[in-house]
Formats: C-alpha cells, structure tokens, sequence
C-alpha cells in the first residue's frame, strides 16, 4: 500500500468515528421526580408533656370531606403509623367504596425525628409493666394519659371529630397496648382492634390485668377484635386470652376473633383490620 493510500484509509476511518461519534444521543439530563403523596391527608406534630416524646401525625381526611362544613366523623386512632397507615388508606379506600364503613379520620400515631429507632419507642410506650428485658418498658399509663388529654384534645378542636365513634387499633406491641386501653379505660373508645397481641409479658400482663378487671366489673361496654397469625408463634397465647374473655361473658362486650390461616405476625394484618373495621363499625352510619 502507498503513502498516499494509507493516508487515505487513515483520514476515511477518521471521519466514520467521528460520524458516529455524532449519532450517539445526549445523555439524558438528570431530573428528580415527585414522590408520590397520598391525597386527603396531612402531618401534624404533638409534642406530649405525659411522656416526654414528640409524635407525627398522620392525618387522613374521610373522603369528600368538607373543611367548613357541620358533619361531624368517626376517628380511628391507628398505633404503628410508620408501618401501617399506608395499608389502612387502601384498606379503608376500599371499605368505604363498598358501603361495609363509614366516611371517618384516621389518625395514624408515630414518632418525630430522623433515624428513629421505632422498634425501641414503641416497646416503651405501648406495654403496660416493666419487664428487665425490655429496656425503657412500662410506659403505657403515660403513653395512654398522652392519648387521652393531650392527642384526642387536639384532634377534637382541630377537625369535626364524632366522640361517640372512636376506635383505637394496633398491632403487636400496638396490640399489646389496645387490650390495656379496653381495660383500663373501656369507654375511652367504641371498638378496638387488636392484631397478634402479646398478651403473655411481665408476668402475664394481659391475662392478670384481666382477672383485676373482672374481680370489680362484670360489664364490659366495647366491640373488640382480635386476630392471630396461624402461623405465628403467638397463636397459642393469643387463643389462650380470646377463651379466657369468652368464658367471662362480659355483659355489653361484643367480641369477634379470627385465626389468620396461612399468615404469620405481620402478613396476617391485611385481613385483620379488614375484618376488625368491618366489625367494629358495624351498624355506625
């Protein structure tokens, strides 16, 4: 090959790359989109002298709701709202469609701040007694005073809230905390609902705060729920409470249970509060 042909190969393999090099796209510039946000709803921050925390609020407004308007609502004060209050605006978006609950708030209680340790939190606020292997534990008479003179005090002169119709719901610790509420304050709330509750902790918290209940009422004015994983390991302790309470017949308490099949401690809550709000709103138009 001559100079001059190598030359010319040379300026020819030049120019395809540099052709190619032209068709290549710009890269796309970097853009951030929107989260997306649940409509109907709003974050409001308590900060609680009873126990020295701050809470977030996650408030959900009942649908076609009318800010100036007169009709007052149910409320639903739901324990866990870091975790659950997504789940329970579909799950109430789809009650309320099909006419089995009422238009109401939902309240969903967490806690304020970045990196919150949550498992630590609510192990303090919602069990009942300390337990040395709970580190902070026991709190729950203040976390409830904080619920009742602070939290519904709020709620109540900040939205039109129906007093007669609240229901407290939880899980877990959360549920844990529901059954203390039913016994130390039945009518604090209408209905209550309690998923995979620990009802064994502190020396049988549940079952002797039960028995000191029952030692001085033999009403107990409440719509209650209570629903288990079949697959959980609570599933015994949980099915142990539920026959102690049937036993009672407590008069005014109406009580629905259902075991989970197939459903372990956190998968089984879908359903429970499905059920549970479908029954504690029974009848409430």
């Amino acid at each position: 090959m001559t100079k001059y042909s190598r030359n010319h190969v040379l300026v020819v393999f030049i120019l395809l790359i540099l052709g190619f090099s032209g068709c290549r796209p710009e890269p796309e510039p970097t853009v951030e989109f929107p989260p997306v946000a649940i409509p109907d709803s709003e974050i409001r921050q308590l900060k609680s002298t009873a126990t020295g925390r701050s809470y977030d609020l996650y408030i959900r407004y009942p649908n076609n709701y009318v800010k100036d308007g007169g009709l007052k609502y149910p409320v639903l004060y739901l324990l866990d709202a870091q975790w659950d209050f997504k789940m329970l605006d579909s799950i109430y978006g789809c009650l309320e469609y099909d006419g089995y609950i009422p238009s109401i708030f939902i309240v969903g209680i967490t806690y304020s701040g970045k990196d919150v340790d949550y498992n630590a939190l609510r192990a303090m606020d919602f069990t009942p007694v300390h337990d040395d292997t709970v580190r902070g534990s026991g709190d729950a008479p203040k976390f409830l005073s904080f619920i009742k003179t602070e939290l519904m005090p709020f709620i109540e002169s900040n939205y039109r809230i129906d007093t007669s119709k609240q229901v407290l719901m939880g899980s877990s610790y959360g549920g844990t905390f529901t059954l203390y509420t039913l016994f130390t304050e039945p009518s604090l709330f209408k209905g209550y609902v309690a998923s995979s509750p620990v009802t064994v902790y502190g020396n049988r918290f549940a079952f002797d705060q039960e028995e000191n209940y029952a030692a001085s009422h033999k009403e107990l004015p409440a719509r209650l729920f209570i629903g288990v994983g079949g697959d959980e390991n609570l599933l015994e302790p949980v099915k142990s409470f539920i026959n102690v309470l049937e036993k009672r017949n407590y008069a005014g308490l109406k009580m629905e249970t259902r075991i989970i099949e197939g459903a372990a401690h956190s998968s089984n809550k879908p359903e429970v509060y499905t059920r549970g709000l479908k029954f504690v709103f029974l009848d409430v138009p």
